[in-house]
């Protein structure tokens, strides 16, 4: 049976409301839809974010073992520790660390980041190990070297995989501020992490792991040599280009190696005030790592930084470089750096100045591992 025309044009209001309802119902499905599918995505990119802060990540990544000893496959391993971020994210992720709240219920563990700038291998490495051992929870290492560069250690070792992305650096050259800026990404995606020391394949602990952590944990300042040097390789560098951000008065000269607290670790990785003017009129014999931070850091945290390093040199020998020590004379330089000098700790003077020395050759390990075995400091 046919139905009525009527039906169709008769019951105008009735079939109007069912067209209406249907509608309204399709509407709110596709919103719910959509809604549903934004709140999806937001709870899938919160989740990525914390994973890559290392928030949520295990310690520690997962092990390769097809590619032989000391190597990390970067598709398995936790982004967190073998870093496959680009610089620029990387900075970005790391200055953004501090305004994530940290989890209430863990108890907490002030570490020290240990930060290998090295070239290829860690020649020195058995003693830094013997450092290190039974402290785990109170330390984490990053080693950044050349691309590619696999360092041959231990699976047990503290310096297995613990390299981050890097790339090529060349001395006096603004790719080792990079590099140092990428280590200090890295360390300060772990939240535990209070304090960042930048050290060299040829640097050598001088004190027990205990006496450093109190000697860094306690310190009021950090420790970044800056000075005013009035000379052709001090302020004959500058280049009036650097103003306003810099005037001559305010440029610094100091060494590379740096200790840092987190307030300046992130303010150095979140920098984009200073970095530009560095990068464009800080070459092409102006030795950016010598001035970069010293003067970024004297400008805005005159009172927050020491003024001297913690890693102790020797320039008696002459050159443009500091004396280096082999396996003749490493340990009279290790005992004389550590028979006291005059500087100052919180305020107060004292001749305890230096936690660290450089640069000893491959060859200084073992005299160095016989005085420590002779003398019980370490492990």
């Amino acid at each position: 049976m046919i139905e009525s025309p009527r039906w169709i044009g008769g019951g105008r209001h009735g079939s109007g409301g069912r067209i209406s309802t249907k509608l309204s119902r399709a509407i709110n499905f596709v919103l719910i839809l959509g809604a549903g599918m934004m709140l999806g995505v937001f709870l899938t990119l919160q989740f990525l974010s914390y994973l890559r802060l290392g928030i949520l990540s295990p310690r520690g990544a997962r092990i390769s073992q097809r590619h032989g000893r000391g190597v990390l496959d970067y598709e398995d391993a936790n982004p967190y520790y073998l870093n496959v971020m680009e610089d620029e994210e990387l900075l970005w992720s790391a200055s953004m660390v501090h305004r994530r709240p940290k989890p209430p219920e863990v108890v907490r563990i002030p570490k020290i980041a240990f930060m290998f700038l090295a070239v290829g291998p860690l020649p020195l490495a058995p003693l830094w190990e013997m450092y290190f051992k039974g402290n785990e929870d109170r330390y984490n290492i990053y080693v950044h070297s050349l691309p590619g560069y696999n360092l041959e250690v231990e699976q047990t070792s503290p310096f297995f995989g613990r390299h981050v992305r890097s790339q090529a650096t060349k001395w006096g050259d603004l790719s080792m501020c990079d590099a140092e800026r990428r280590l200090l990404a890295n360390a300060l995606l772990d939240q535990d992490n209070e304090r960042f020391v930048l050290l060299s394949e040829t640097c050598v602990p001088l004190w027990t792991f205990n006496f450093t952590y109190d000697y860094l944990m306690k310190s009021n300042q950090s420790f970044v040599g800056a000075f005013d040097d009035p000379g052709p390789v001090g302020r004959g560098r500058y280049d009036e280009r650097m103003l306003p951000e810099v005037s001559i008065e305010q440029w610094r000269k100091g060494s590379q190696w740096f200790e840092v607290d987190r307030e300046l670790a992130t303010y150095i990785v979140s920098d984009v005030k200073y970095y530009p003017k560095f990068r464009d009129f800080c070459k092409p014999i102006c030795y950016v790592d010598e001035h970069y931070i010293p003067t970024m850091l004297n400008i805005e945290f005159p009172k927050k930084v020491a003024m001297r390093s913690v890693t102790a040199v020797d320039w008696t020998k002459g050159g443009a470089h500091p004396g280096e020590f082999g396996k003749d004379d490493a340990v009279e330089f290790y005992q004389r750096i550590r028979s006291g000098h005059d500087c100052t700790y919180n305020g107060e003077s004292g001749h305890l100045c230096f936690i660290f020395a450089r640069k000893f050759l491959p060859e200084s390990l073992e005299p160095l591992l016989a005085r420590n075995i002779k003398h019980r400091e370490f492990g």
